[in-house]
């Protein structure tokens, strides 16, 4: 038996056989060849070309009978790229020009067409880069003699190991067989967490370089996402603890429905409204389980990362969905926040040297005009379905602010012309996830409708601490006196503005944490669903004067760990 703690991001317990997932994918070998290599590495394209093909044959097949046409028609797309003669011409020219091997030569293919595309403002070419990295990789796996892993097809019930899990990973996996997740780095505000918390599944990130290799695939292995804690090979006393553990969770989600209906107030009545932090469209249903007033966040970028762009009907049948399936309850979407950990290849998001500071979220739209007036288009259209409200993520200059409302007017326009009801008053807001986004809130306060607090990156960025980075995950703590300040200076701005304010970071989801946000001055707080009741519990345990008094204790602080230790002294939660 051997017991590793890592960082408990997602709550509850699980025991199940390992899987230990490495993506080496992108280890390509890459070495010369002389000019009579040329022939043979030629033979070993055909070879991995053919058997590529006869794979998406029978995918083709497959998704004939399953889905239809439409789905199978893609398929039809990848075998007709793999017969295609320009295909040949280039991987034999590159051999014969660059002397590198066919596996090198299949890579450089890749880059050069997805460069091509990803700078077309023709959703359709843009849309054929995904069919080109299908089968780019397919190639390369035949090629390298490595059989495909795919999280999606996962068919018995593990514990997910991993040294990390890209937000596209977590989106394609098959949630209802990953029992839990364990993986080398990561926190608690890390995009593999937040999925983690959203999908409900058991989560302990963090446990440090080299656990990978310590999993044998099929080995038992108990997560507690609530203390962090990890064992391989548990013995008699922790399956029991496990089994316990269970029957208390069913026992507290008794409680929760009992709660579910009951609005949240202090202790002395002052109302706050709770909602929940969404990132596909299934999850509404929980949303409304665990009793939210409303959708605070819906990330709508891991809707476009399973593995293709979706066009304008299908967001607007997605985001209809929700808005309907909320009954009137506002749902606010951000618009398409891709960059950092979240990349995109099939729309040239891919990595940079620097990615969390580079082309991401409102950066990557005001130059992709195209693909974002269509996601625009898509919600003013579901904005007749229900209460629907769009928000603009990492806006740091009013510049920015300007000219993103001004492709929202045109939008506007452009569904109005074609005869499609909208709300034309239709609210917007702005992601407050940026140092000079607090500072010049006043500033940005008159030109929008609402702000919505984002700690997750408002914290990294205002501490200067990548929030995925374990070495230096210490440091980023939203209970640090800057990233408080900042709040309460946000806070101020929109009051003073008589404009809308909400918090949708992790931070809403800490029950503690809830209490001093309130104090400040928030009366919404956005979180993952399944932490609403936990949150109402405890801002129904405190008076609107004693959590008043907690924040401005809090803000006279000096240190992080001085707040922690003020709250844990303050409330017994």
């Amino acid at each position: 038996m051997l017991i590793i703690k890592g960082i408990g991001v997602s709550p509850g317990v699980a025991i199940a056989p390992a899987f230990v997932y490495i993506d080496d994918s992108g280890i390509i070998p890459q070495y010369h060849i002389s000019a009579e290599d040329v022939q043979s590495e030629m033979a070993r394209f055909h070879e991995a070309s053919l058997l590529a093909k006869k794979e998406i044959e029978a995918l083709r097949d497959r998704a004939k009978k399953e889905a239809g046409e439409e789905q199978a028609a893609i398929f039809d797309a990848h075998i007709m790229m793999l017969d295609d003669p320009v295909l040949l011409e280039q991987i034999e020219l590159s051999l014969k020009e660059k002397q590198f091997n066919v596996e090198a030569a299949v890579l450089s293919f890749e880059s050069e067409m997805v460069n091509k595309l990803s700078s077309s403002q023709d959703p359709l070419k843009q849309e054929k880069v995904s069919d080109i990295h299908d089968v780019v990789r397919r190639l390369l796996g035949h090629l390298l003699k490595k059989e495909r892993i795919s999280l999606s097809d996962i068919q018995t019930e593990i514990i997910l190991i991993a040294k990390d899990l890209l937000p596209s990973e977590m989106v394609m996996m098959s949630r209802s067989m990953v029992r839990g997740i364990v993986t080398e780095t990561g926190s608690r505000t890390s995009h593999a967490a937040i999925l983690a918390r959203a999908f409900e599944i058991p989560a302990v990130l963090g446990v440090g370089p080299g656990f990978v290799q310590q999993v044998k695939q099929g080995q038992a292995v108990y997560v507690d996402g609530d203390s962090g804690t990890v064992v391989i090979e548990p013995d008699d006393s922790i399956i029991r603890s496990e089994k316990a553990a269970r029957a208390a969770r069913l026992k507290q989600e008794k409680e929760n429905k009992e709660l579910r209906d009951i609005p949240a107030h202090t202790k002395d009545g002052t109302g706050i409204m709770l909602l929940a932090n969404i990132g596909m469209p299934e999850e509404v249903t929980n949303a409304i389980e665990y009793g939210a007033e409303g959708i605070g966040l819906f990330r709508s970028e891991f809707f476009f990362l399973g593995g293709h762009i979706p066009g304008e009907e299908e967001q607007y049948n997605a985001y209809a969905q929700v808005a309907r399936s909320m009954n009137g309850k506002p749902v606010t979407i951000r618009t398409l926040d891709i960059g950092g950990d979240k990349v995109l290849p099939e729309l040239g998001v891919m990595g940079e040297k620097n990615p969390l500071l580079g082309w991401r979220a409102i950066r990557f739209c005001l130059e992709k005009t195209d693909l974002f007036i269509t996601q625009l288009r898509a919600i003013l259209r579901a904005s007749d379905q229900g209460k629907v409200n769009i928000m603009f993520p990492m806006i740091s200059t009013i510049d920015e602010l300007i000219r993103a409302q001004a492709l929202l007017d045109k939008a506007k326009e452009e569904c109005i012309s074609q005869g499609y009801k909208i709300d034309e008053d239709i609210e917007t807001g702005i992601m407050i996830e940026v140092p000079s986004a607090a500072i010049c809130s006043d500033v940005l306060s008159r030109s929008c409708d609402f702000f919505s607090i984002g700690t997750n990156d408002l914290s990294q960025y205002t501490l200067a601490v990548d929030r995925g980075n374990q070495k230096v995950a210490y440091l980023n703590n939203p209970f640090d006196i800057a990233v408080l300040r900042l709040i309460s200076m946000t806070i101020k701005s929109s009051k003073k503005a008589n404009i809308g304010v909400s918090l949708c970071g992790e931070m809403a989801a800490d029950p503690a944490s809830a209490v001093l946000l309130v104090g400040l001055g928030l009366r919404s707080l956005s979180m993952s669903a399944s932490a609403i009741p936990a949150v109402k519990r405890a801002l129904m345990s405190i008076t609107m004067e004693e959590a008043s008094s907690l924040a401005q204790q809090a803000l006279s602080m000096n240190t992080a760990s001085q707040v922690t230790a003020l709250l844990n002294s303050r409330l017994n939660l």
